[in-house]
């Protein structure tokens, strides 16, 4: 089955096509995206200005006719803080579905931090035992922790990095004066959410989710993209220590210069270091794990499951052999005595 989910961020809009079939790793077959920072088309009242509205309004066309061309047979798109924060944001969205067809789901700050833990889950799998996973997108950051499918504990803060960028860190390079002032801010954000998940049992691995610690990980010299998503990628806190110092003395054009950074995300890369290290120091984490699969791969998984639920094909065996047998039988081994064909003649 090819399925597409359509992500409306807060600094790309990003349409992943996956081919998945039951009880295999879904396969990314085509991806599609803008980059698209609807931050900057707020007006003064905190609106998604004509002009924001436009260019989404003809993104999501393109990826509903980029998907159908490719043989999507589900479709599902959604968006998070940054027209969930809007001040117009519910007619942006009837908006889109009347020029597009296609309906934006909105998640809530929640949501989006306990699928983007289902998909670090099922990445890291069942011997991971306890996660905590970290998440900082354009327009908040996500905490959450559990044991299970979905996390016992679950918090977004307004801690994006874009929007950060946006509130505290105007200058290029930034006033000493100001870095320091979002650093409080970031501290008093944070306490909540620290405090309770500091009340839960130490985890087995701490994970993090999205571009932004991806960059930060890159910069502090893990393995670039290109190696694959296999390589075991770590952020360390004494790294991102010494570069976020280092990107404090740096305008945004050298930023965009470092490995894994781009033009786009170069303005906001400081404001999610500072993010980054503030949070791994109030847990006490010496380090984080990255992983490859965060929010869109969690909603593809979740989709994926939810339609195979009410599917003969999850309980088949794949392959030529056994393929139609019925639940709980064994496929027959040439060669073996046939306990499916004994059992049968036994009944």
């Amino acid at each position: 089955m090819r399925l597409g989910v359509l992500d409306i961020g807060s600094n790309t809009v990003h349409l992943l096509l996956v081919d998945a079939h039951p009880g295999a790793r879904p396969v990314a077959f085509a991806s599609h995206k803008r980059p698209l920072s609807l931050i900057r088309y707020l007006d003064a009242n905190g609106a998604i200005n004509a002009e924001g509205q436009k260019e989404l309004t003809d993104f999501v066309a393109e990826a509903a006719d980029f998907a159908r061309r490719h043989n999507a047979e589900d479709f599902l798109a959604f968006c998070t803080s940054a027209i969930r924060e809007a001040a117009n944001g519910p007619e942006v969205l009837d908006r889109v579905t009347n020029e597009t067809g296609v309906t934006l789901m909105e998640l809530t700050g929640e949501q989006e931090a306990a699928v983007t833990y289902f998909a670090v889950r099922r990445w890291f799998g069942w011997s991971a035992k306890n996660i905590m996973n970290l998440d900082i997108g354009g327009g908040s950051m996500e905490l959450s922790m559990g044991w299970d499918a979905l996390p016992a504990v679950a918090y977004s803060v307004p801690l994006g990095a874009g929007r950060l960028t946006r509130d505290f860190l105007p200058d290029d390079p930034p006033r000493p004066k100001d870095v320091k002032e979002l650093r409080k801010y970031i501290k008093s954000e944070l306490k909540e959410p620290v405090a309770v998940l500091k009340e839960y049992e130490k985890p087995k691995l701490v994970a993090a989710t999205s571009k932004t610690f991806r960059s930060l990980a890159r910069i502090c010299g893990a393995a670039p993209s290109a190696e694959g998503p296999y390589v075991k990628r770590l952020l360390r806190l004494e790294d991102l220590r010494l570069w976020s110092r280092r990107l404090e003395a740096m305008v945004v054009e050298d930023r965009a210069l470092l490995p894994g950074v781009s033009e786009v995300r170069a303005p906001q890369v400081l404001a999610g270091a500072l993010a980054a290290e503030t949070v791994m120091e109030m847990l006490g984490l010496e380090q984080v794990r990255i992983c490859p699969w965060a929010l869109r791969e969690g909603i593809l998984l979740r989709r994926f499951d939810h339609l195979m639920a009410e599917s003969r094909e999850a309980l088949d065996v794949p392959g030529p052999v056994g393929s139609n047998l019925p639940l709980g039988a064994q496929p027959h081994v040439p060669g073996t005595p046939n306990p499916v064909g004994r059992a049968a003649h036994q009944h």
